[in-house]
């Protein structure tokens, strides 16, 4: 059975948490205090509710902090000592769980048995953003200060540009890094299905709900939902969306009961919402509550300077399994003059059509003749 350890000063606090884990099924051990960590019992996991562990003399398990006085200075100092999720007091039962459910999944947690340090992969891939130009240096100052907040962002730019990897970006720079990253692509999914995708269904709701399933925003508990493209969000999702994020209360289709959620929501969209609320096809209450942070992400025209770093790092990608191909300076001059309307996407495209159809090297002649039918 899976050990966890509840360590903070108050007993009504411990025993509280005590019965709420031994109640889904944990071994749960007490302390008031870390004065000696080495003669902590032993667990699988730490819930620490007291002044935090010093590098000298860390925790000997993977650990959760909770904190009465939550800042945004505390929660990185903390997180930088090794804690693997921060919750602020009054604990909210429901992120507890599934941070807890999702520290313990983690089968990349160790102990390493001379530093007892946790080392611990991230819950989804988290590729870097690739450029140097002062619109792409700007959206990175822009993700640092976001981040560690729980404020709603909304991401715009044209297709292509790599708005989901910036929502990557937020979740891994946030104080829920440790749980999931869910996403849903809104523009992918047929109107008819999209609450039972985002909200989950019992089962007999519908002719095929064979089964009960949860929806992504359960999915998500503890971490992000990222709605992408959610200005292809049909009005009616759109109402049971914005009723989540009031009340942080979903019901599953099929069911009268609602479900208490704990997610922070990241959305995206390639379209003017504006325009839409205008047209009478987004809800302007819903931007609103989306948009408490909105991002902007340039297209390649606002930052051509980037085009060689991304040429070079698309070759890398492209070539993992394969030697790897040079490519000429006039060729990379060539193609860093070029308009890029499909932004990111059409760039990767074109190294990849590069690399298959030339030879040894890539010249300033494979370019015009095996680019030209892209531009």
């Amino acid at each position: 059975m899976t050990k966890i350890l509840v360590i903070d000063p108050l007993r009504s606090v411990r025993n509280s948490l005590k019965d709420l884990l031994e109640h889904e099924g944990y071994e749960v051990a007490l302390a008031e205090n870390i004065e000696n960590p080495e003669g902590l019992p032993d667990a699988d996991l730490i819930i620490c509710g007291v002044c935090s562990p010093t590098p000298q003399a860390p925790l000997p398990a993977p650990w959760i902090a909770l904190s009465a006085n939550p800042t945004i200075d505390h929660a990185v100092a903390v997180l930088r000592l090794g804690a693997l999720d921060y919750i602020p007091k009054p604990v909210n039962i429901s992120r507890l769980l599934a941070s807890v459910r999702s520290v313990l999944s983690q089968p990349t947690i160790t102990a390493a048995p001379t530093t007892r340090c946790c080392v611990r992969k991230k819950s989804c891939h988290n590729p870097q953003m690739i450029g140097k130009s002062a619109k792409i240096e700007h959206l990175r100052h822009q993700i640092c200060k976001v981040a560690p907040t729980e404020a709603r962002v909304l991401i715009v730019g044209d297709n292509g540009t790599g708005k989901e990897l910036v929502a990557q970006q937020i979740h891994h720079q946030s104080l829920r890094s440790a749980g999931p990253f869910v996403e849903v692509n809104c523009a992918a999914i047929p109107s008819e299905l999209i609450e039972s995708e985002l909200f989950g269904h019992e089962k007999g709701a519908f002719t095929s709900a064979v089964k009960q399933r949860k929806g992504k925003f359960e999915q998500a508990m503890g971490g992000t939902l990222f709605l992408d493209e959610i200005g292809d969000m049909s009005l009616s999702a759109q109402a049971k969306v914005l009723r989540a994020l009031q009340e942080s209360k979903i019901s599953r289709v099929g069911s009268d009961r609602d479900i208490e959620v704990d997610v922070r929501i990241v959305a995206a969209t390639n379209k003017d919402l504006r325009t839409e609320i205008e047209c009478g096809r987004f809800r302007e209450d819903l931007y609103h509550r989306l948009g408490v942070i909105v991002l902007k992400v340039p297209p390649m025209s606002e930052r051509l300077e980037d085009v060689p770093l991304l040429v070079e790092h698309f070759l890398d990608e492209i070539c993992t399994n394969q030697p790897h191909k040079e490519i000429d300076a006039d060729a990379v001059d060539l193609l860093a003059h070029r308009e890029w309307s499909g932004n990111i996407r059409q760039i990767r495209n074109v190294v990849e059509r590069l690399v298959v159809l030339s030879g040894d090297r890539i010249t300033i002649d494979d370019v015009e003749t095996y680019a030209s039918g892209s531009w």
